[in-house]
């Protein structure tokens, strides 16, 4: 059972901003002392509600709704196991599968994974679960941030258009689902929650003129922004890009007062009439920032009353640290919340600490959580408030929308409670990225060997903004390939070859032993390589991405391809190509 641990989360700086915050943080607090009573009442709505679906019923639950039968007779599953009853909802059955309640819609993957999108069903009460999350982010964040009433949010949002399945259900992600919903556009004012973009340039599906209006705003306002922000830091370093390819027509816009012909769609420029006036002097600063080489607190100097960046730099994002903060001059990032397509789970208590440090409470009542001890067989889940400190579990969830020990495939530490909640330090999706023999490398294990090897780069003022990985097989022996995209600061003092050559090698001293037994003993894997590619060529490929169905919101670079048309992309692009010019270390190890 629970055993008490002191919390990590610091003492605020200042009480609730209001009576609403203070409600908001009672909720949280009653949610956290109760972990294990509301997730048995939690489990038990789930059961009981879902009690004649046909899903339930294959399993004799029989209605029963106690956590030892269910345990006892659902199996754990993956998407692959379910996947023929989704098929089923989504070509129009209509029978309660899951669900004696509706399916809504289908929530869609990022569309970054091997393979076809994933389609989870939903309810319309979900989205009550995922408004009641996102009502608690400000109030926690009020207590460390003071101020945000005063101002603005500079947030980067996007929606995709929408697909319906053949049984003409709508199937978007989960954030386009979110932002066409009443629950948003006619979200009640807030003077913490206000953003500077307005929801006809949101809720536009042009990619190009939703950016360009959202960032038009932002420039108009800027003197109104207290915080700059998107879903994930590539997002906002994509906002960036876009403001260093488009400042000038931007800036001509500002100066009088006449919208950019590009901008077709009516509702956004019906609403940017509305805004956009002649401001010479603004644009002559814009100009003036912009047209500066050096880049470097960009965000500061055009922003200048920024107090944090909002983006998720946990997992994958943390490669994008170094650049945002040369972008942002150091800014805080602040990581608030943790969700998926699935489910929302939980929030960060302490928004404003080190991206390094970043923990999520998962919250009890959003739906039932079990965890797999990671290397476990799948009959040693344990509860939410059983988990032991330290260890890491895979998440298993049971959610209102009827997906039932459902296996999300991120794997998880717990670092500590809040009061008898667990917090959660995010590590890594489950999955092997890279493997060319019997190695097998992971996400968190390649961003390791990234984050090494860049260490090289700082004296040379470089530093890698964007990779990805690739097992080339072709040749024998096969090896890795590393496409890198490099920001260098100051061209004069560039890395050479010789450098490069040796971020190789670094990566592979990097690499688990099995890895180089395969390199130094076996001889079964070739010279790790890296291939440097021109700068631009990673928003290419979120550009063919996001043609091809992804959401803008969701979408994060592959840390591994395979497919052709995006090979072809990368590859020509490549302007030098390095391989690591010596053995790594490896030594037998000794047993017993």
């Amino acid at each position: 059972m629970f055993m008490a641990v002191e919390s990590t989360l610091p003492t605020p700086v200042r009480t609730p901003a209001s009576e609403k915050d203070a409600k908001a943080l009672q909720f949280i607090e009653e949610m956290t002392k109760n972990v294990d009573s509301v997730q048995e009442r939690v489990l038990r709505e789930i059961l009981g509600r879902n009690a004649e679906t046909e899903y339930l019923k294959r399993f004799s639950l029989n209605g029963a709704t106690d956590r030892e039968t269910f345990k006892s007779r659902i199996p754990v599953v993956t998407y692959e196991d379910i996947q023929p009853e989704i098929q089923r909802i989504a070509n129009g059955d209509k029978s309660p599968i899951f669900s004696v309640h509706p399916i809504s819609e289908f929530l869609t993957s990022s569309g970054t994974s091997a393979g076809e999108r994933k389609l989870m069903p939903t309810i319309h009460e979900e989205l009550d679960r995922r408004q009641l999350l996102y009502s608690l982010l400000m109030p926690v964040m009020n207590l460390y941030v003071p101020g945000l009433d005063k101002g603005k949010g500079l947030y980067f949002l996007f929606v995709k258009a929408e697909t319906k399945t053949p049984g003409g259900l709508l199937a978007r992600p989960v954030l386009t689902s979110y932002y066409n919903s009443d629950h948003f556009k006619t979200r009640p004012y807030d003077p913490f929650n206000v953003y500077t973009s307005p929801n006809e340039a949101i809720l536009c599906v042009d990619s190009f003129q939703s950016m360009y209006a959202q960032m038009l705003c932002g420039l108009i306002m800027r003197d109104e922004v207290r915080r700059v922000g998107a879903v994930f830091a590539s997002g906002l370093l994509r906002a960036i890009h876009f403001l260093q390819n488009n400042w000038k027509q931007l800036a001509h816009d500002i100066a009088t007062g006449t919208l950019n012909p590009k901008i077709t769609d009516a509702p956004v420029r019906e609403c940017m009439r509305k805004i956009l006036k002649p401001n010479p002097e603004l644009a002559q600063l814009v100009t003036i920032e912009c047209y500066e080489e050096n880049w470097e607190c960009i965000i500061k100097r055009i922003w200048p009353r920024t107090k944090y960046l909002d983006v998720i730099v946990t997992g994958a994002m943390a490669q994008y640290i170094p650049t945002l903060e040369y972008y942002s001059g150091g800014l805080p990032m602040a990581c608030t919340m943790y969700a998926s397509s699935e489910c929302y789970f939980g929030l960060n208590l302490n928004p404003m600490c080190k991206p390094s440090e970043v923990t999520y409470t998962i919250m009890p009542n959003m739906a039932y959580f079990e965890f797999l001890p990671h290397g476990s067989s799948t009959s040693c889940l344990v509860d939410l408030a059983d988990v032991e400190v330290g260890k890491e579990y895979e998440l298993i969830l049971t959610t209102y929308a009827g997906l039932c020990r459902y296996r999300v495939g991120d794997i998880l530490r717990v670092t500590g409670f809040h009061n008898a909640a667990p917090q959660f330090r995010f590590i890594r999706r489950k999955n092997v990225l890279l493997s060319i023999e019997s190695d097998k490398t992971d996400e968190a294990e390649l961003q390791n060997a990234i984050e090494n090897a860049s260490l090289l780069l700082k004296e040379f003022n470089t530093s890698v903004v964007e990779y990805t990985s690739y097992a080339d097989t072709k040749q024998i022996p096969g090896h890795y390939v590393i496409y890198w995209e490099l920001l260098v600061k100051d061209s004069a003092i560039a890395p050479t070859d010789d450098v490069l050559n040796r971020c190789c090698l670094q990566m592979e001293e990097s690499l688990n032993s099995v890895y180089r037994q395969s390199r130094v003993a076996d001889n079964s894997i070739g010279p790790l390589e890296i291939r440097v590619v021109e700068n631009g060529t990673f928003e290419e490929l979120m550009d063919y991405a996001i043609s091809r169905g992804a959401s803008i919101n969701q979408y994060k670079v592959p840390r591994c391809v395979s497919f052709t048309p995006i090979m072809e992309l990368l590859n020509s692009r490549v302007v030098s190509k390095h391989f690591s010019p010596d053995l790594p270390h490896w030594t037998p190890e000794r047993r017993r």
